[in-house]
C-alpha cells in the first residue's frame, strides 16, 4: 500500500478506536495497581503481546527474522518504548490517570518539532511555530498545578507529571525514530515486535532487580485489566498504529491522537472518580488548538493553483498517494 499524504476515512475511524482504547488505558493501568506492581504489568504485558504479534506474522506469512537494516532502528526505537512506559506506569503511582493521560500527548508536539529534520517537506511555518509555543505554554500551564495545588493524597504529584512528561518525550521520539530509519519501510508486525520483546525484556528484568513481588493469585478483575493491556491495547491498537504511521503522514497521525486525552478524563472521572480541574480542562483545550495549528494544511500558493488548472490537472507533489509524492 502507498503512502498517502492525507488522512482518508478510513485512517479516521482506525485513528478514533485506538484514542478511545488508548485513553481507557491509563484507568485500566490505574485500576490494576492494587494488586500488581507497574513494572510488572508492563513488562509482562509486552511480552505476552510480542508473543501475539509473532503468532499473528507466522500465520500471515511475514517474515520477522531477515536481514533487512533496521536492527539499530529497531533496537533504538525499543529502548525508547521500553523508557516511555516504564515512565507512565512509575508516575501514575503519584499522579492521577486524567493528569497523565494530558501529559503524555505532549507527543505531538515532539512530533511535529522533530519531523522537519527527517523530512524537508515539514518544516514549520511561523504560524506552525506559534501553534507550538501555544502548545508548549499549555502544558506547562497545567504542569505548575502539581506544585501549588497538589491533593494531600498525592505529595509527590508533581513527580508523576514530571514522568508523564518525560513520556511524552519519548514517544515522540519513538515515532521519529521509526520514521527516520529503515524501520520506515518495514511491516507494522516487525516494527512493534522490536519494541514489546525489547521493553517487555528490559522491563521484567527490571521488576526483578528493584525486588517487586508478582501478585500471589490472579482475580478476574486483574485478569480482565491485564487482557485488555496486553490484548487490546498492546497488540491490536499498537499493530494499527504502527501499520498507520508507515502509511500516513506522522504529524497528521500525532495531531489527531489529541482526542485521547479528552477519553482519559472522562474515563478517569467515570471510573476512578477523578476530579478534573478547570486548568487541566483548559490547558487541554489549547494544547489541542496548538498542535492543530502546526499540522493544519498550509494553503496553496497561488502559481500551484494556476498550475492545476480549471482543466483539473494535479499539481507537481499533490496528493496522489503514490511514494514518490514524499
Amino acid at each position: 500500500m502507498p503512502r498517502h499524504t492525507h488522512l482518508d476515512p478510513r485512517a479516521i475511524v482506525l485513528l478514533l478506536i485506538c484514542c478511545v482504547m488508548w485513553g481507557l488505558n491509563q484507568v485500566a493501568v490505574k485500576a490494576a495497581m492494587s494488586e500488581m506492581g507497574p513494572l510488572w504489568q508492563a513488562g509482562l504485558r509486552s511480552l505476552v503481546a510480542a508473543g501475539l504479534v509473532a503468532l499473528w506474522a507466522k500465520w500471515r506469512g511475514i517474515a520477522l527474522f531477515q536481514r533487512d537494516g533496521t536492527l539499530r532502528g529497531g533496537l533504538l526505537a525499543g529502548a525508547l518504548f521500553g523508557l516511555e512506559f516504564a515512565c507512565i506506569f512509575i508516575g501514575l503511582q503519584y499522579t492521577s490517570a486524567s493528569r497523565m493521560v494530558v501529559f503524555i500527548y505532549l507527543s505531538p508536539f515532539v512530533v511535529a518539532l522533530g519531523m522537519p529534520f527527517i523530512s524537508a517537506s515539514e518544516r514549520l511555518a511561523p504560524r506552525q511555530i506559534a501553534g507550538l509555543v501555544m502548545a508548549f505554554s499549555a502544558v506547562a500551564w497545567a504542569f505548575s498545578e502539581g506544585f501549588h495545588q497538589a491533593e494531600a493524597s498525592r505529595p509527590l504529584q508533581w513527580l508523576g507529571d514530571s514522568l508523564g512528561v518525560l513520556a511524552a518525550l519519548l514517544w515522540g521520539g519513538t515515532t521519529l525514530a521509526i520514521r527516520g530509519s529503515r524501520l520506515s519501510s518495514a511491516s507494522a508486525e516487525k516494527t512493534l515486535l522490536y519494541q514489546l520483546g525489547i521493553s517487555g525484556l528490559g522491563l521484567s528484568l527490571a521488576a526483578l532487580w528493584v525486588g517487586e513481588p508478582l501478585p500471589a493469585e490472579w482475580s478476574l478483575r486483574l485478569s480482565g485489566l491485564f487482557f485488555f493491556q496486553a490484548v487490546i491495547v498492546s497488540f491490536a491498537s499498537y499493530l494499527l498504529w504502527f501499520w498507520m504511521i508507515r502509511h500516513y503522514p506522522a504529524t497528521r497521525l500525532a495531531s489527531f491522537t489529541l482526542a485521547t486525552p479528552l477519553f482519559g478524563l472522562l474515563a478517569g472521572a467515570a471510573l476512578l472518580d477523578e476530579a478534573i480541574s478547570p486548568r487541566l480542562g483548559l490547558a487541554l483545550l489549547a494544547l489541542a488548538v496548538g498542535v492543530a495549528l502546526v499540522n493544519r494544511k498550509p494553503e496553496p500558493a497561488p502559481n500551484e493553483e494556476e498550475a492545476g488548472g480549471s482543466r483539473g490537472v494535479a499539481p507537481t507533489g499533490a496528493a496522489t498517494g503514490k511514494p514518490g509524492d514524499r
